[in-house]
């Protein structure tokens, strides 16, 4: 399941518990708040980190925090730590993930050793898994598989069958809100959601797709590391051509590489995408083919299912024309070649053990720099989750979440809405009238906590045990037509776009939402047992960071319906936009390599809700005081404690060519730069004693200050 919107990280599908007890239950509640609750009194049971939910052991106290706070909170934890060999990255995330994996096995396998009917939600589980598992019955059946998908590629004759094809690949894998999910190795992308200009109908947005590497840098940037990664795609492509028996590899290869890097040349950029302003562009359906020539509307409208849709939204209007424009142009037997490799790509994980091993040793180890294959049990869980995650998630509820701990969540969220309604009202730079329409779209908030409050339907998927490559297309196809379903339709805006079992949490603009999925809330983002300091730092600068989605770059965009619609003065928006060029000129000076700087445009909003959401979480943690001074904790005052917290969970490692490919794909910044968004908050500076002249110090005025 491809969690969607604008979430607090970048790391998809990650699956966790841990053996801390687990506190939460489900809820949705309004954002209609005008009183904090005091925090409550500091546990005397033992937190998972160190003696009050820090890990000081993982500190370097040797460096100063005015110089690095990162180094200082994590300094000794990152001398420490080597990335796993089955690893791009490690840090927080992939550890709670490790453990979440081991619980959602054991669930699964539970399931595959149920005797219910054939037909059972439980039963198809443990029949996707074991047939996963089964790699002798896998490598006895070879390619076959694929075999009938490769043989519908052969018999393409003419443009018309060419486009029947292209249609036919078409699923819902993008998301346009969310940066990590706005290309697909598909010609085009779909995606079903709420319309921009009139959020009570669902709309189909079509959005530029096509590559087989992770943007369209990868193609076009000259430089060592992308020639050097091009020509091991051409290698990767080659082999697994040969592999499936395809002669001719080498050409064939070389055709589609420059095939594939002609669409990279119309691709728009990951900032141009990102512009909502620009990417509203709604279509009637008989504009495609005078806008977009080339490519038979008709034909691959219909093979996608879409036949009877009036109206699309395009993202990227060029991008699509010039897409089209090659479909028309390019030679039919490349793009047959085109088709067969990608056929054989997406089914790779699902075919023998050759076939496994060439996907892992170009996109594991030249893309992301993971030296070791994981272990096929954890591709298993992952496989799974993609195709039934929701029924997965039901499970992992019922046996780890107790529903006492409602109250909780609860609490702390409405602490921090209240807290940044307090915060409108306060600025100074904003006039009556905006202030009023962001206090309105405060208060249409919604919130929801745990889990959906209804699940969804696998009836319908039919799941073959043995059949692992014909489980995945299934499920594929299933989830494709359950968006489908959606146009014409009502919108439902309970909908959930996270399992509960994903360490995650997300805002959908377009609903005026947020949702934090159950698994976020645990060590070291919450717990129980930790001084409330540290955890309003964790969890509560997450919530905050969720809250701020709705009025960051993107977010301010939207009314409090979710209809794309200005509701700003223009001098407001001016002030808005002058704070936000400051924070894109802050981050785009770091440089995490020689070569390679941070995109402060790509990733502006997530670092205005970081900046923005740690601010009022720590307004919130001071008001949950009720007045009262904060205990010193082994050294550590209470606004310490919070920004160790903070600075705690951003805990991470990078294998270089991964880090590369979050620089230029993901808007979301790395974890030392997260961690450093405290150089913006004059708390912080009094906490810690920074003074001028320290790395991180900004004058007061240089400090940028949204919302």
């Amino acid at each position: 399941m491809t969690s969607q919107k604008r979430r607090i990280s970048g790391t998809a599908r990650v699956v966790l518990t841990t053996s801390a007890a687990v506190w939460l239950a489900a809820c949705a509640t309004s954002a209609r708040l005008d009183k904090v609750t005091t925090a409550a009194p500091i546990p005397t049971s033992k937190p998972t980190y160190g003696s009050f939910g820090v890990d000081t052991a993982g500190m370097d106290p040797a460096v100063a925090p005015g110089d690095s706070f990162y180094r200082f909170v994590n300094g000794t934890w990152l001398q420490k730590t080597e990335i796993p060999a089955d690893k791009s990255s490690y840090g927080m995330f992939t550890t709670l993930a490790e453990e979440a994996s081991r619980r959602t096995r054991a669930l699964i396998e539970e399931a595959a050793s149920s005797h219910a009917s054939a037909d059972s939600e439980v039963r198809k589980l443990g029949d996707l898994f074991a047939s996963f598992m089964d790699e002798a019955a896998i490598e006895a059946k070879g390619v076959s598989p694929l075999a009938p998908e490769l043989s519908r590629i052969a018999a393409i004759a003419n443009r018309r069958d060419l486009a029947a094809a292209l249609g036919d690949t078409l699923r819902a894998d993008v998301d346009a809100l969310n940066t990590g999910d706005v290309t697909t190795d598909r010609l085009l992308g779909l995606w079903v959601s709420e319309d921009l200009n009139e959020p009570s109908r669902y709309a189909a947005y079509l959005m530029q797709g096509g590559l087989g590497l992770p943007d369209r840098d990868y193609y076009v940037v000259d430089n060592a590391r992308f020639t050097e990664v091009r020509q091991k795609y051409q290698e990767h492509i080659a082999t697994l051509l040969r592999l499936a028996g395809i002669t001719d590899a080498e050409a064939r290869a070389r055709r589609i590489f420059e095939l594939e890097r002609n669409i990279a040349q119309v691709h728009w950029a990951q900032v141009d995408t990102q512009d909502v302003a620009k990417t509203n562009n709604p279509w009637p359906r008989e504009e495609l083919a005078r806008r977009a020539p080339g490519l038979d509307w008709e034909a691959y409208l219909g093979a996608a299912g879409l036949g009877q849709q009036r109206e699309f939204i395009i993202w990227q209007p060029s991008a699509l024309t010039g897409i089209a424009k090659l479909v028309g142009s390019e030679p039919l037997q490349t793009w047959k070649d085109y088709l067969t490799f990608h056929a054989i790509a997406r089914a790779a994980p699902y075919l023998p053990k050759a076939f496994v091993d060439e996907s892992f040793a170009f996109n594991g180890r030249v893309l992301s720099g993971a030296q070791q294959l994981r272990e096929r049990w954890k591709r298993g869980v992952d496989v799974t989750s993609e195709a039934m995650g929701e029924a997965i998630g039901k499970r992992y509820v019922e046996k780890y979440f107790p529903p006492e701990a409602k109250a909780e969540a609860d609490k702390m969220v409405r602490n921090i809405i209240a807290a940044f309604g307090q915060r409108i009202d306060s600025l100074t730079w904003m006039s009556p009238e905006t202030k009023k329409r962001a206090k309105e779209k405060l208060s249409t908030l919604q919130v929801g906590i745990g889990h959906p409050e209804k699940w969804r339907d696998y009836s319908g998927l039919e799941i073959v045990r043995g059949d692992a490559y014909g489980n995945a297309e299934r499920a594929s196809r299933f989830e494709y037509q359950r968006n489908l379903r959606k146009l014409g339709k009502p919108v439902d805006r309970s909908e959930w776009f996270m399992v509960p079992q994903l360490v995650n949490a997300l805002n959908s603009p377009q609903q005026n939402s947020i949702i934090f999925p159950a698994a976020i809330l645990q060590p070291p983002f919450f717990d129980a047992s930790a001084d409330p300091a540290v955890n309003y730092g964790g969890i509560g600068s997450v919530i905050g960071h969720e809250i701020v989605h709705s009025f960051d770059d993107v977010g301010a965009q939207f009314d409090a319906r979710g209809k794309l619609a200005n509701w700003w003065t223009r001098e407001d928006a001016e002030k808005f936009k002058a704070a936000s060029q400051a924070l894109v000129a802050q981050y785009g000076a770091y440089r995490p390599l020689p070569d390679l700087a941070v995109n402060g445009e790509l990733t502006l909003g997530e670092n205005i809700a970081d900046v923005a959401g740690l601010a009022v979480a720590h307004d919130a943690y001071r008001l949950s005081l009720g007045g009262k001074p904060a205990p010193v904790l082994e050294g550590f005052s209470g606004d310490q404690r919070f920004f160790l917290g903070f600075g705690q969970v951003w805990r991470n490692k990078y294998r270089e060519p991964f880090l590369r490919r979050l620089l230029l794909t993901d808007g979301h910044s790395l974890g030392e730069y997260r961690a450093s968004t405290v150089r913006n908050l004059d708390a912080w500076y009094q906490a810690f004693s920074v003074t001028p002249g320290q790395a991180l110090y900004l004058a007061p005025e240089q400090r940028v200050r949204i919302w």
